[in-house]
């Protein structure tokens, strides 16, 4: 029986949060390292957004990073990626949702215009959007997320689920970036991170990445 594939470019940190789901629960698969943009029109019969990652599994294809993870818990029980407690579950939800829409704003932005558009596209980085969303969009998500790190080791239910995973991986790419979160200022929300980014699952994917980042 063939592996199941997990299509996507590495560094997109929505392909990244499923790895790690993948590799937490010990799951082999094929990563087939697609780039979203100027995909085939096949991939839409797949993806009909033509987005990634997606899942297939045989004659199962199954698109967004959010649903792959959903999936896996549910075919993979153990460890488990969600809280039991129901509002400990939702919490988990919401950071998820948090991570993959403002944080993405903030996270993706140095990165897009610094590794994407200067580094494999060959063009000139916008950092003036880069300074813009930094000054004026930063600050305000990262005080967010050193007070919810208040007193605790992981964001939802005292273990590490799918909101560690979600935000962890946009800080990856904010790391790619050449951007760092001031210790002085946020030092809840950076030893956190060196919690998160220390586990295997994640510290392996960070170092294959660094090693194939463009130059």
């Amino acid at each position: 029986m063939s592996k199941p594939i997990l299509h996507g470019a590495p560094l997109s940190p929505f392909v990244r949060k499923a790895r790690v789901a993948l590799a937490e629960k010990g799951v082999d698969y094929e990563l087939d390292p697609l780039v979203p943009f100027g995909a085939a029109d096949e991939y839409k019969k797949l993806s009909p957004l033509k987005k990634i990652p997606c899942w297939e599994e045989g004659d199962f294809a199954l698109p967004d990073s959010s649903a792959i993870v959903a999936y896996l818990e549910r075919i993979h029980p153990e460890p488990s990626l969600y809280p039991k407690d129901a509002k400990q579950f939702a919490r988990a939800l919401w950071y998820e949702e948090y991570a993959d829409t403002k944080l993405a704003e903030v996270c993706t932005t140095p990165f897009f215009q610094r590794v994407v558009r200067a580094g494999l596209m060959k063009q000139t980085a916008d950092e003036e959007a880069i300074q813009k969303v930094l000054a004026e969009v930063m600050p305000e998500v990262f005080d967010y997320l050193e007070g919810e790190l208040d007193g605790r080791e992981y964001l939802a239910g005292g273990q590490f689920s799918v909101a560690d995973i979600a935000v962890g991986s946009m800080f990856v790419n904010f790391g790619h970036a050449g951007e760092s979160v001031d210790a002085s200022r946020w030092p809840r929300l950076v030893e956190y991170l060196g919690r998160v980014h220390g586990r295997p699952s994640y510290k392996a994917i960070i170092e294959a990445e660094k090693a194939a980042l463009p130059s």
